[in-house]
């Protein structure tokens, strides 16, 4: 617990710098934690330290995970009602896991086709819910990325608008690997938020959501408009 809570204090003081620099409020940006491959202990400690929102990359993984994430939820020393534990899927997503992963999560940061997004549309609405989705837009053009081009977003967008059991919150993105140059991921996330922006007047619907950048190249991603950083090793040490 000691080594998180020391991580977890350099890590927000290197996002509030970032804010500072960019002119931005801290509160303008959300820390989600990357638990993947962590266990659901792990998870439950940095929930004791405040953290509550969780990115898990695979729907069986989490699965594993979901019971004792609730048992602290139901009964845990600081366990809030009003704060409870929000797990988004940030991993790529396969068609047929999209009955699972629409019942599981609270929200699904990987929609980047028209059949997935039809498909989590039909298994919200046998869950009787409104799924919270964002688009995974590969904005930095990388072949080793998941997620649509820019210039698709409009069509995946528009198709999205037309499911009435997903509620779709924003934008998500990866930015190429490119260790020691963080002018690849600015431009990335610039173009992110350009496209973003256009979506939002052409289509007349908020996109409020930014979810880019990640431990190495958080600065850039709030300067370019970040409301949501996702940091796994930087803040729980060595992957499990």
């Amino acid at each position: 617990m000691t080594a998180l809570r020391e991580n977890l204090a350099r890590l927000e003081e290197s996002i509030a710098a970032a804010c500072r620099k960019a002119g931005r409020a801290r509160g303008d940006v959300d820390l989600m934690a990357v638990s993947k491959t962590y266990s659901a202990q792990t998870m439950i400690a940095a929930a004791e330290l405040g953290l509550r929102m969780f990115g898990e990359n695979r729907v069986q993984e989490f699965a594993a995970k979901a019971e004792g994430l609730a048992g602290w939820r139901a009964g845990g020393s600081n366990a809030a009602a009003d704060k409870p534990i929000l797990v988004h899927l940030i991993g790529h997503l396969q068609s047929n896991k999209a009955n699972k992963a629409a019942a599981a999560f609270a929200r699904i940061q990987s929609v980047d086709r028209i059949e997935l997004a039809q498909k989590l549309d039909r298994a919200a609405a046998l869950a009787g819910r409104v799924l919270p989705v964002l688009l995974q837009i590969n904005a930095g053009d990388d072949p080793a990325k998941f997620g649509v081009a820019c210039g698709a977003a409009e069509g995946l967008l528009e198709a999205v608008l037309k499911c009435p059991a997903l509620r779709v919150e924003g934008l998500m993105t990866i930015a190429p690997l490119a260790p020691g140059d963080l002018d690849v991921a600015r431009r990335c996330f610039a173009q992110l938020r350009e496209t973003r922006d256009a979506l939002a007047i052409k289509f007349g619907v908020a996109l409020p959501e930014l979810s880019m950048g990640m431990s190495d190249d958080l600065e850039a991603a709030v300067r370019e408009g970040t409301t949501l950083v996702r940091v796994g090793s930087a803040l729980f040490g060595r992957r499990e």
